[in-house]
């Protein structure tokens, strides 16, 4: 019970830290009453936004969990409305933190001049979002491993229960499914509800402002603008803490069910396992998160607490992100000798060095996530060759901007992928199924740390708006275009983190998911060129295209209205451009809203339903095929999309800063590569960020599932008659 114990202490020491972080906040000046309006506008569009959104969602979440009572069990539903309710909260208190942060970051910038000091302000809001993320995951996980573990003796039951259909599972496998599901809606709603949202607004802000009325970006003028900053609240912020969320759930998750199976396949062999192994293996990823958690607390603090800022954001935030990562692995080393030092033979679990083994795997899986990210910044920081090649090529127009946006993401995909593979294939030999589940663990064990520095992108990207639409001096500006072209290097690398740690995360679910229909001592063989899983495999292979083309083609149709809005109200209230009318920001707002709800509904549900109407027709060959290709399609393209839309982002503002001779706001080159920056928008921030969520909840629906797909299919039934 003591290391038990040290779940909530990790918990509860992040919620207050969040919670100090909060107040501390709000208690900063918002500036000028010009200022105030404008922050006011935002917080108003974004909490509408999200309460419909959650109240659409609350629907889907009760009809889920009525399902799981009729065919699984009341407690994996319990435990999904927990998971759901966690997740939720994260996003709201971000998405609100991020509301008031904006406008406090652009007053210090007026007040100060001082980029450090800004900095500091934009990370204490990211911060807010960051230990939410981590705290209240690790809350309810704290919640379900005590009233469903320990008080209703799940934990220690490895006996399968057969329900009333007939269809037998592991308590405490199933009541986990449900809480890592419960998270994996709310992260799918909030991600395509609020990447449709903020994409829609942002091209049609710049496509009208800045092409075609060449006004500045986040000009007051421009009737789009504050749309433009309230879905930077929704998507970046709301939905990038919720995906994280869900990805920490679904490692931490596959880590515990995979602990079950592999001590069930020893003892169907025949091996004799060390006694306390199972509470062990079970433990391990909850120490090691926890113990992570308060490395970050410790790492963001360290930044909060410094008395001089550097004027490079960039290392004042890596000082965040590899420290919190360094005391990780320090105290996973010290978790794993606790836990597994006495344990006289681990081989029966496949450790082959001994108690050290997992700690090894998990560090393996924070070295890749580092490398990831420092392979994404590589790619779309204006300080490296690549996205200053890419601000030439504008040079040359639009279609050698986008060619050369293309060429670039499409070459960055290659190296992730090898660290992926390197990782799985030494973290797997060294501590077998279970080494793949740590290593995903590893490179999420950070993460309030990484959604902090994430967070802090869209924070700066609003405070710019604010400053612009306020009037303020350009030097606040440069300030705060500083602040968010550093947010668009680290909100690429935070979503090399976020598909890195999906692919793994997705992949020890795999194997869980097999387990959970085969006999217990049988070899676990995916055959892929047997036909019913390689049809599955090519199937899944193109969902990710199916997916991607309907979040693209849903921020068409929403651009397309704000384009035609912003081009009517330019066009019938011709004051606008001289300051004598003021636009109408009601109605773009409005418009966001519905194209977001109304072609968010489709590509959320898809990932629940695709899996389960094929495993309910083809059974459950087919469906591991179909999340094998999906799997591996989808991460090409989220590392394609995102490294893609933010090196032409990070282009545009090279060439605003000047670096590219005799070329400004305004040149020829500059709106060659604001049309790439807008091409890259829905691929960056919908696209890619809902990938990995679209991988981790089908395989999530695909293990919940499976017990009931695997006795009552089509295909067999068909087989039986013939």
């Amino acid at each position: 019970m003591s290391l038990v114990s040290l779940v909530i202490i990790a918990s509860a020491l992040a919620i207050a830290f969040a919670a100090f972080n909060f107040m501390k906040v709000k208690k900063m000046d918002e500036g000028t009453a010009k200022m105030k309006e404008i922050a006011g506008a935002i917080r108003i569009g974004a909490n509408a936004f999200i309460n419909y959104e959650y109240k659409v969602l609350a629907t889907v979440v009760a009809v889920v969990a009525v399902v799981l009572v009729v065919f699984t069990s009341w407690y994996a539903a319990v435990a999904l409305l927990i998971g759901a309710v966690m997740s939720a909260s994260a996003g709201m208190v971000g998405m609100k933190i991020a509301t008031y942060s904006n406008v406090r970051v652009s007053n210090e910038a007026r007040k100060t001049k001082d980029i450090g000091k800004t900095v500091k302000v934009a990370f204490r809001g990211g911060s807010v979002m960051g230990l939410c993320v981590a705290g209240f995951a690790l809350f309810g996980l704290f919640i379900v491993y005590i009233v469903f573990g320990m008080i209703m003796g799940q934990l220690d039951n490895l006996d399968t229960i057969t329900n009333w259909i007939g269809v037998s599972f592991i308590p405490f496998t199933m009541t986990l499914s449900g809480y890592a599901l419960g998270c994996s809606m709310v992260a799918m709603f909030n991600r395509v509800g609020g990447g449709i949202y903020t994409k829609a607004a942002d091209m049609g802000a710049d496509l009208v402002g800045k092409t075609e009325a060449h006004i500045p970006e986040d000009d007051p003028r421009n009737p789009a603008t504050i749309a433009d900053n309230v879905g930077d609240n929704v998507g970046d912020v709301a939905g990038l803490g919720s995906d994280l969320l869900e990805s920490f759930v679904g490692s931490i998750a596959s880590g515990i069910i995979l602990a079950y199976h592999l001590v069930l396949s020893a003892q169907a062999h025949g091996t004799n396992i060390a006694e306390g192994l199972l509470s062990k293996l079970i433990m391990f990823p909850l120490v090691f998160v926890s113990g992570g958690l308060i490395a970050c607390c410790l790492g963001i603090a360290t930044v909060l607490f410094k008395s001089k800022m550097s004027e490079d954001p960039h290392k004042d935030l890596n000082l965040a992100t590899y420290l919190s990562a360094g005391l990780t692995i320090v105290f996973g080393f010290i978790m794993s000798k606790v836990l597994f030092g006495d344990v006289s033979d681990l081989s029966t679990v496949s450790f082959s060095l001994g108690w050290v083994s997992p700690w090894i795997a998990a560090a393996i899986g924070v070295a890749s996530g580092v490398i990831i990210g420092a392979i994404a910044e590589f790619y779309t920081s204006a300080d490296y060759r690549p996205t200053k090649n890419l601000a030439r090529a504008s040079l040359e127009g639009p279609a050698l901007t986008i060619t050369q946006g293309l060429a670039l993401g499409m070459k960055s995909a290659m190296a992730p992928c090898i660290i992926l593979a390197a990782g799985i294939i030494v973290s797997y030999y060294i501590s077998g199924i279970y080494g793949v589940s740590m290593a995903a663990l590893g490179m999420l064990s950070f993460v309030a740390a990484t959604v902090s520095v994430d967070t802090y992108g869209p924070i700066s990207d609003n405070a710019g708006g604010i400053a612009e639409m306020s009037g303020l001096e350009p030097e606040v500006r440069r300030i705060t275009d500083t602040l968010d072209s550093v947010g668009n290097t680290t909100a690429a690398i935070g979503k090399g983190f976020a598909i890195g740690s999906g692919a793994l995360a997705a992949l020890a679910l795999m194997i869980s998911y097999l387990y959970s229909y085969n006999e217990m001592g049988t070899d676990l063989i995916l055959n892929i060129i047997d036909p019913m899983i390689l049809a599955g495999a090519i199937a899944g292979g193109a969902l990710p295209f199916l997916f991607s083309g309907m979040l693209i083609e849903a921020v068409a149709k929403a651009a397309r209205k704000m384009v035609d809005e912003v081009r009517r109200q330019f066009r019938e209230i011709p004051g606008i451009m001289d300051g004598s009318a003021k636009p109408d920001y009601k109605t773009c707002i409005e418009i966001s809203s519905k194209g977001a709800i109304g072609e968010m509904k489709v590509p959320s549900l898809m990932a629940i339903a695709v899996p389960v109407i094929c495993g309910f027709i083809f059974g459950p060959e087919f469906v591991g095929g179909l999340i094998i290709g999906c799997t591996i399609s989808a991460i090409m393209i989220a590392i394609f999309t995102g490294n893609s839309g933010g090196a032409w982002d990070n282009a545009k503002k090279y060439i605003e800063s000047g670096a590219v001779e005799g070329n400004k706001k305004g040149s020829p080159a500059h709106d060659a590569a604001v049309i790439g920056d807008t091409v890259g928008d829905p691929l960056k921030d919908t696209v890619g960020p809902c990938l990995d969520i679209f991988i981790k909840i089908m395989s999530t629906v695909s293990l919940v599932a499976v017990s009931i797909f695997s006795r009552y299919n089509l295909f067999d039934l068909i087989s039986k008659l013939f």
